[in-house]
């Protein structure tokens, strides 16, 4: 028995005043209503209903019964309609797991562009550039850069990522510009913790290996720590243009090794659904699409 069925069936009976009038109202047969409310009666232990040929009576029983019932559905009607309008409208708190450097340089006028389109959605933003579990960690999107694996998440590509090697002018002058990829076995290389290397990029293959550490190398996992150091003459790094593109446009870095640069990567808005996909999520990573440009406008240094 559906108990919620059962319910709507006895309610509707007692305000129709008969199983016929109230089959017509619930658009099934008097028998299928009559069965419904026999069985919550049964449920209930209880006689909600006097029957007679003409006229049904409520019990007290039936009486303090349907008062509460209609209270009770009257409420899911009402809880039904909210959620609803949680798919209709994009409304409630966003949590949004994001990347550091990225998010500090670019996501706060896209945060507030958003919110001035969609006033009834809170943000709550956490920074990590590790790999969440969104599910896990009850976020309801996630901004990823990279090549994504198979998973059973889906992934919206946002914006291309372009990657760069760069170094300072200052640097450059002390210990001269790379020419061919081998050529960076000779210079200090910026190590950025979470890089996944592509083995069949060229210039990969030539960059210094962390392991063994070597003396007097710097490692970070953090993009703008290593963009900074590179400014400041410590060596070559390879990051993406939203942290280095600046310094590249202002003549603080240069890129060397054009030609082989890498391939550019992605960054993806990554949820969980894509049925019954709450509004606020929806809103949101629709929103994403073409704001940044294409290519971004972080990449117009050239």
């Amino acid at each position: 028995m559906d108990r919620i069925d059962a319910m709507r069936a006895f309610i509707t009976v007692v305000n129709e005043g008969g199983f016929t009038r109230a089959a017509e109202r619930l658009e099934m047969s008097p028998q299928l209503v009559s069965k419904y409310v026999s069985q919550l009666e049964k449920y209930l232990g209880v006689r909600l209903l006097n029957r007679t040929t003409r006229r049904i009576h409520l019990t007290e029983a039936g009486t303090r019964y349907h008062q509460r019932a209609q209270q009770v559905l009257a409420d899911i009607e009402d809880m039904e309609h909210q959620l609803g309008d949680l798919q209709t409208q994009a409304r409630g708190l966003l949590r949004i797991s994001a990347p550091v450097s990225f998010a500090t340089r670019h996501l706060a006028p896209l945060l507030s562009d958003f919110q001035r389109a969609h006033p009834a959605v809170g943000i709550d933003l956490q920074l990590n550039d590790r790999k969440v579990d969104i599910v896990e960690e009850g976020f309801d999107v996630a901004l990823r850069i990279g090549h994504l694996k198979n998973s059973s998440l889906i992934a919206k590509r946002v914006a291309p990522v372009r990657l760069v090697m760069c170094a300072s002018p200052d640097y450059l002058e002390r210990h001269g510009t790379p020419q061919h990829p081998e050529d960076l076995r000779a210079h200090r290389y910026l190590h950025y913790s979470y890089m996944e290397q592509d083995a069949s990029e060229s210039l990969f293959r030539w960059l210094p290996d962390r392991e063994p550490h070597h003396s007097g190398e710097l490692i970070s996992n953090n993009g703008d720590v290593l963009v900074e150091a590179a400014i400041a003459g410590a060596g070559i790094a390879l990051q993406p243009t939203f942290i280095s593109g600046d310094a590249i446009k202002e003549g603080n870095l240069r890129i060397i090794l054009p030609e082989h640069e890498p391939r550019p990567i992605s960054l993806y808005a990554v949820y969980a659904h894509r049925q019954l996909l709450a509004s606020k999520v929806r809103c949101f990573v629709d929103f994403l699409e073409g704001y940044f440009g294409d290519p971004p406008f972080w990449d117009r240094f050239d």
